[in-house]
């Protein structure tokens, strides 16, 4: 037997179905961190906020925004386009495929770059622009174009913090009016044609060569220099050694012939006895070295009477010093027989000459 329903309680269900709906489609939560745009009949009425949201179902819908990804597959990256109604506020990084460009110097080199952008205002991210990842993207690309296209190849190896900044700098306008934030652009790699990079090679490998040669040459300067300096500071402390020795040895010659002279007298002929007596000692010094030089020795006829007379004065006298006390003895006992004796010594070197 089949209960009857009573319209009431059929209206009442319906009711409560078509509440039950409304709640769910019009209870909207929003995550940390999120948007989300509404329109109202088709024109914008607000954005939701983080949290428990109410929106009137059918009447308010919101609004997506279309965002373009790359998925990296193996060495080629694939181009991804989603509509999404939740707007990430966050950081988000773009990460393009590589860009071929051509520098200064007509050198074509191939660019991959990463881009750091933020959302700031979802309204115009979704209202001033078609898609606002793939504006931000084309506008990534033709601005690093303009900046590399103003460097030369080294130049752009060199200064990686200066294209990043000026690529920056000239994005942050436009981006500004599609409500986009620009962070940050980043060079990750710079692909060069393989004879580019071998000529780069070589010239590096060149480079290393002439700095090794430089500080070699600079090294045998620096030990010459300390050597040369070496040898002058030698040479001036052998010279003044010699100085001082020769200085020393005529001060005791000086002390010597002047005992000498005191000794026998400082008569002129006495003088010129001490000095014929020095030099004899000087050729007699000296017959050695002149023997070693050659194979015959010319000795003049001044140098013979000076020999003579050494060698007489060695015979009568024996050594000079003996000859100098006896001299003395007899110049303190009688005045002739010195006489005789300096005669004897003179007439000894004349007749041996």
């Amino acid at each position: 037997m089949d209960l009857p329903v009573s319209p009431g309680l059929l209206i009442s269900l319906i009711i409560v179905v078509i509440g039950i709906l409304i709640i769910s489609k019009g209870l909207v939560i929003v995550r940390q961190s999120e948007v989300m745009v509404v329109e109202r009949l088709g024109s914008f009425n607000r954005v939701l906020e983080s949290g428990i949201n109410i929106i009137v179902p059918f009447i308010e819908q919101p609004r997506a925004i279309t965002m373009l990804r790359y998925r990296k597959m193996g060495e080629e990256y694939q181009a991804i386009t989603t509509d999404e109604i939740r707007i990430d506020r966050r950081e988000t990084v773009m990460d393009f495929p590589g860009q071929p460009v051509v520098t200064t110097d007509n050198v074509t080199v191939r660019i991959n770059g990463a881009l750091y952008y933020q959302i700031i205002d979802p309204k115009r991210a979704v209202y001033e622009v078609v898609n606002m990842s793939q504006a931000v993207e084309v506008l990534a690309k033709t601005t690093l174009r303009s900046v590399v296209g103003k460097m030369e190849l080294d130049k752009l190896f060199e200064s990686r913090a200066e294209v990043n900044n000026e690529i920056q700098a000239a994005m942050e306008e436009p981006a500004s009016k599609w409500g986009v934030k620009i962070s940050r652009v980043e060079v990750q790699d710079i692909a060069m044609p393989e004879e580019v990079e071998t000529a780069m090679r070589l010239q590096m490998a060149a480079e290393r060569k002439r700095r090794a040669t430089v500080t070699e040459a600079e090294g045998e300067k620096s030990a010459a220099i300390a050597m040369a300096q070496g040898q002058r500071e030698s040479s001036i402390l052998n010279a003044q050694g010699d100085k001082e020795s020769a200085i020393l040895r005529a001060q005791g010659e000086q002390e010597s012939i002047k005992l000498v002279l005191n000794a026998i007298g400082d008569s002129e002929e006495n003088k010129r006895t001490v000095v014929g007596y020095l030099l004899g000692q000087s050729y007699i010094k000296g017959l050695p070295n002149m023997a070693k030089d050659g194979e015959r020795v010319f000795v003049p006829y001044e140098s013979s009477a000076l020999l003579g007379s050494m060698g007489m004065f060695r015979e009568l006298a024996g050594s000079p010093e003996d000859a100098v006390g006896e001299h003395l003895k007899q110049r303190s006992g009688n005045a002739s027989p010195s006489n005789s004796f300096r005669s004897g010594v003179v007439g000894g070197g004349i007749s041996g000459s």
